[in-house]
């Protein structure tokens, strides 16, 4: 397996993308934030003084994908054609008062010459981060927890997809 951040001298190199053809691009990335039923009783019904959390999050995460070659040395800035990220709050353990989460979906295209997998895996990250930051004055235990690549598609690797 060739490593393409590296080049033959062992330094690291930003992929030169230069030759490849502009395709269409989406990639899907999902997260969950752990929390007690009380804490995501308190951000569903906007309880928490910080203000209104998800939709707070939900920005958090469209401007983190905005900014991902920023914070990731090696990405290339890309012209993002849509960014969503969505929320589900699970409902049912909330009505059982078992530990309950926020699952967090981002969706990311593109059309260009590289993906946007870290486009959504750091919006996925930022928004849960978000929830966090807006939340840890009533809950210092949330986790966050599998933020994983959920369906990648375009460019010469094709179609990946996980089924959760």
């Amino acid at each position: 397996m060739e490593l393409t951040h590296i080049d033959e001298a062992g330094h690291v190199q930003m992929v030169d993308v230069g030759g490849k053809p502009d395709t269409e691009r989406l990639a899907i990335a999902r997260g969950t934030v752990v929390m007690q039923p009380e804490t995501l009783r308190l951000i569903a019904t906007d309880g928490l003084p910080k203000g209104d959390v998800l939709t707070t999050a939900q920005l958090a995460g469209i401007m983190a994908a905005k900014r991902t070659a920023d914070l990731i040395p090696l990405c290339h800035p890309l012209a993002l054609t849509k960014i969503d990220v969505d929320f589900e709050i699970d409902l049912v353990a909330l009505a059982a008062e078992e530990a309950s989460c926020i699952v967090i979906t981002a969706t990311v295209r593109t059309r260009g010459k590289t993906g946007v997998e870290m486009e959504a895996l750091t919006a996925v990250s930022v928004a849960a981060l978000t929830i966090y930051d807006m939340a840890k004055a009533v809950e210092k235990t949330m986790r966050i927890t599998d933020i994983h690549l959920v369906r990648k598609e375009g460019g010469k690797s094709g179609l990946y997809s996980v089924e959760d």
